[in-house]
């Protein structure tokens, strides 16, 4: 009997202890265009992301098909050209936040390290990034800017629009993260 209350009070300290954040309403966006032209633009309002926080795993999902376009023909031509979306509906980030400590989070923003993989197309790719991190009621919230290469994820531009969108894609993405239960 002393065993399996001792069980289960190790149990119940281990989960209370793992607490994880999450959000179904994460922003993140990208601008893959040369600044002379139309910009090119876009932003997802629906990204999943979740943290646990005793250990910094982090894990994002969003649907390519979710990213929205200010003029819809660039939005046809990026799922349909580009992205593939049909064959490959959505991107994926896996990776560990560095020295993540929530004890040492306060509502001032502290730059960390994530290291993870980046799945985009079905091709993955090993990342590392930097993010500013910070407390938020009941929550985190977490920042970051990066870039990444459009060939890297094998996506194709064709020669007649290849000095209109950049070779590089500029990536934002703002995450508040709440306390699951």
């Amino acid at each position: 009997m002393r065993f399996k209350f001792l069980f289960y009070f190790l149990f119940l300290t281990t989960l209370a202890s793992a607490q994880k954040y999450a959000t179904r309403s994460g922003k993140t966006s990208f601008i893959g265009s040369e600044e002379t032209f139309e910009q090119i633009k876009a932003v997802n309002n629906v990204s999943t992301a979740i943290v646990d926080s005793s250990s910094g795993d982090i894990a994002i999902l969003l649907f390519i098909s979710a990213f929205d376009f200010e003029i819809s023909l660039m939005q046809e031509h990026f799922n349909e050209n580009y992205m593939d979306s049909s064959k490959y509906p959505k991107a994926t980030f896996s990776g560990n936040i560095q020295n993540l400590s929530l004890e040492e989070l306060s509502e001032v923003e502290k730059e960390h390290k994530i290291i993870g993989v980046l799945t985009i197309r079905g091709i993955k790719k090993s990342v590392t990034i930097n993010c500013d991190l910070k407390k938020i009621i009941n929550g985190l919230s977490m920042k970051t800017n990066f870039s990444v290469l459009a060939s890297d994820f094998d996506i194709k531009i064709p020669k007649v629009v290849r000095n209109k969108i950049s070779k590089e894609i500029n990536i934002t993405a703002e995450y508040d993260l709440f306390e699951k239960l």
